[in-house]
């Protein structure tokens, strides 16, 4: 799949999850638990899926991103760990905590996601740049090389 298809289907997943998330503000609970149950099934899968692909080969991807993914995969671990456990409490005010917490969670993967779609986009211009440079060269190549 090019990198610009790709840009693409990140796009409509960006606004695949921007529907279902303003449409579950008027759910029931047990549809709503239902919903994170399933949305976190496919963003583990989604995760192992990215580590598969990294370890597999099939991107070249640099030291740097492995470092980045595995920093990640601890940090939602950590939190989604946290959540779980005040999830437990039945508290009001823990509660409200709980609830600040995964909106504070919520924003910061959200923003992260941002800056992920920002660099995506520069890496996708960057590729498409990289790949004119080289056809360029090669019809030049071409064109200058001896005929034998």
């Amino acid at each position: 799949m090019a990198v610009s298809d790709k840009l693409t289907k990140l796009a409509a997943r960006a606004k695949e999850a921007e529907t279902r998330t303003a449409a579950a503000r008027d759910e029931a609970r047990a549809d709503l638990e239902r919903d994170v149950d399933s949305a976190r099934a496919a963003a583990q899968a989604q995760a192992e899926k990215l580590r598969q692909g990294a370890e597999g080969g099939k991107a070249e991807v640099s030291g740097w991103w492995t470092d980045v993914q595995k920093s990640w995969n601890a940090q939602v671990a950590r939190v989604r760990e946290d959540v779980e456990g005040k999830k437990e409490k039945h508290d009001v005010h823990m509660a409200e905590v709980r609830a600040d917490d995964a909106e504070g969670y919520a924003s910061f993967s959200i923003d992260f996601a941002y800056s992920a779609v920002v660099e995506a986009e520069y890496a996708t211009l960057d590729a498409l740049l990289a790949r004119k440079e080289a056809d360029q060269r090669a019809a030049e190549a071409g064109a200058t090389a001896p005929e034998g």
